[in-house]
C-alpha cells in the first residue's frame, strides 16, 4: 500500500470536479456531484442512499435520491469525461481494451433489467441485474471507461415495465456483443490509444464484434469455447496440428499466487485480412490438468507480434476482474439502491469515476512524473503506433471493408494499491510452425 497525502488527495479530487461541473449548469446538482464522488470515496460501510446522505451532512436520503433519478444532467457526458480522463493519466498506444459483465444481485422485480439469469459474480443463476463493462489496461493501470445496463427481451417488449424504470424509447433489445461493440466504436471514435481488444466467450464469438475491432485496426484475443468453429471444423479439433515442440510455457502475468504459468501454442490461420495481418488460434493448456485447454481467436500484426505478446495480452483481461473487485469494495459500485435506467446509468458512472480517481493515485503516488507534453489526450495522434493503426484501418477500408458543498474531515493520509507489469520475451510468430 501506499500513503497518499491529504492535499493531493484533496486536489486530485477538486481536478475530476473542474473536468466534469459544466455537466450539471446549476449550483445544486454541482454541490450535489461533488459531496456524492466524496460519500463513495469515504470509509462508509455502505456507500447507499443513507450513508452517503450522512457523508454529506443530510438528515434524510432525499436529496442523493433526487440527484441520481430527477435532477438535470447527462450521465453519458461525464462517461465521456471519466474516459478522457483515464486516457490522460493512464493512457499508452499499447494498452488493451477489456470487455466483460458483471451482475448485480437484487431482490423483487422492480429495478430496471432485473430477472433471473445467469450472474458470473455468483457463479450461478440469480435475480439479478447485469451490467455490461469496458476497461483500459495499460501499464500505468486500469480503470472501467464505459458501461451499459442489459436490458432483456422481457423488459425491452414491456410497455408497462419500461415505464415505471424510466426506460427511453429510443432504447431497444441489443445483445451483450452488441453492447460491448456500442462501447468500443466510442472509444475508438475517441481516439483512446490502445492496441488490442480482450473478452471472454460471450464476446469472441460474436462475428460481427470481431468486424468491429479489425475494421478499426486493432488486434484481439478473444476467447471462445472449444465448439466455436475455424473454418471447417471446432477449434478444439486443431489441436491434432500443434506440433508437440509449439508448446511454450509462458506467463500470463502475476496473479495472487505468483505468475500464471500456462503451456501455450500458436497456429496462424489463413484467411482474408488487411495487409499487414494475421489471423490465428492461440491455445492455453493447463499444466496441472494437461486434458484442459483453452482457446483464443486472434488477430495480431504479422511482422512485430510475438507469441509472449499474445500471452501477456491474454492475461490482460484479468485486469477488469481487478476493477470489478475495487470498485465495488472501494467505492460501492454495487451498493446503489436506485431501480430506474436513469439512476442506474448515473450511480455506476460515478461510481466509476470515483474508482478511475484512485487508480490515477495510485499512479501519481509511485512517483510517475507525467508532463503535459506526455500525457494522452483523446482525439490526438500519439507516434508511431497511431500512425501504423491510422494505415492499418486505411487499408482495411480500401480492402473493401466496413469503416462510436459542505465540507469534511478527511484522514491525513489514504493508503492505495500498487500495480505491476510484466515484460515480454521476443519470440517471433513467424517462425513458430506452419499455418495449418
Amino acid at each position: 500500500m501506499i500513503p497518499v497525502d491529504a492535499e493531493r488527495w484533496a486536489q486530485g479530487l477538486e481536478e475530476v470536479m473542474e473536468r466534469i461541473g459544466r455537466r450539471f449548469g446549476r449550483i445544486e446538482p454541482r454541490r450535489r456531484a461533488r459531496a456524492y464522488l466524496r460519500g463513495l470515496l469515504s470509509p462508509a460501510e455502505r456507500k447507499n442512499g443513507w450513508q452517503l446522505a450522512e457523508v454529506a451532512g443530510d438528515r434524510t436520503p432525499d436529496g442523493v435520491q433526487d440527484f441520481l433519478a430527477r435532477a438535470h444532467w447527462e450521465a453519458e457526458l461525464v462517461r465521456d469525461d471519466l474516459r478522457a480522463y483515464v486516457v490522460e493519466y493512464l493512457g499508452d498506444e499499447q494498452a488493451v481494451l477489456v470487455l466483460d459483465e458483471t451482475g448485480f444481485l437484487k431482490k423483487g422485480d422492480k429495478s430496471c433489467g432485473v430477472q433471473r439469469q445467469y450472474s458470473g459474480t455468483a457463479g450461478r443463476i440469480e435475480n439479478c441485474q447485469i451490467g455490461v463493462f469496458l476497461a483500459y489496461a495499460s501499464r500505468h493501470g486500469q480503470a472501467l471507461i464505459d458501461r451499459a445496463l442489459y436490458l432483456p427481451q422481457g423488459w425491452t417488449t414491456n410497455r408497462q415495465r419500461r415505464a415505471v424504470a424510466s426506460v427511453p424509447t429510443t432504447v431497444t433489445f441489443a445483445t451483450k456483443p452488441k453492447l460491448a461493440g456500442a462501447m468500443l466504436k466510442r472509444a475508438f471514435a475517441a481516439g483512446v490509444p490502445c492496441a488490442w481488444v480482450v473478452g471472454d466467450s460471450v464476446y469472441g464469438a460474436d462475428y460481427a464484434l470481431r468486424r468491429v475491432i479489425e475494421q478499426h485496426g486493432r488486434g484481439y484475443v478473444m476467447t471462445v469455447t472449444s465448439a466455436q468453429r475455424l473454418g471447417l471444423k471446432p477449434v478444439a479439433d486443431w489441436l491434432e496440428e500443434v506440433p508437440a515442440k509449439a508448446w511454450q510455457r509462458l506467463s500470463a502475468g502475476d496473479g495472487a499466487k505468483g505468475p500464471r504459468l500456462y503451456d501455450w501454442a500458436y497456429l496462424p490461420y489463413r484467411s482474408d485480412t488487411a495487409p499487414g495481418w494475421q489471423k490465428g488460434l492461440l491455445i492455453r493448456r493447463n499444466i496441472k490438468k494437461p486434458s484442459e485447454f483453452t482457446f483464443y481467436l486472434t488477430l495480431s500484426p504479422t511482422t512485430t507480434t510475438t507469441l509472449a505478446e499474445l500471452v501477456q495480452v491474454a492475461g490482460r483481461r484479468w485486469t477488469i476482474e481487478v476493477c470489478f473487485e475495487a470498485a465495488k469494495g472501494e467505492v460501492g459500485l454495487d451498493h446503489y439502491e436506485v431501480r430506474s435506467w436513469t439512476g442506474w446509468h448515473r450511480h455506476i458512472t460515478l461510481a466509476m469515476l470515483a474508482h478511475a480517481y484512485l487508480a490515477v493515485l495510485r499512479r501519481t503516488a509511485m512517483g510517475k512524473k507525467i508532463s503535459s507534453g506526455n500525457q494522452h489526450r483523446t482525439r490526438s495522434a500519439a507516434g508511431p503506433a497511431a500512425a501504423h493503426r491510422t494505415r492499418t484501418a486505411s487499408a482495411v477500408m480500401a480492402s473493401g471493408l466496413d469503416a462510436s458543498t459542505r465540507p469534511r474531515a478527511y484522514p491525513r493520509l489514504v493508503a492505495v494499491a500498487t500495480t505491476t507489469s510484466a515484460a515480454r520475451p521476443p519470440l517471433p510468430l513467424a517462425s513458430a510452425h506452419a499455418s495449418p
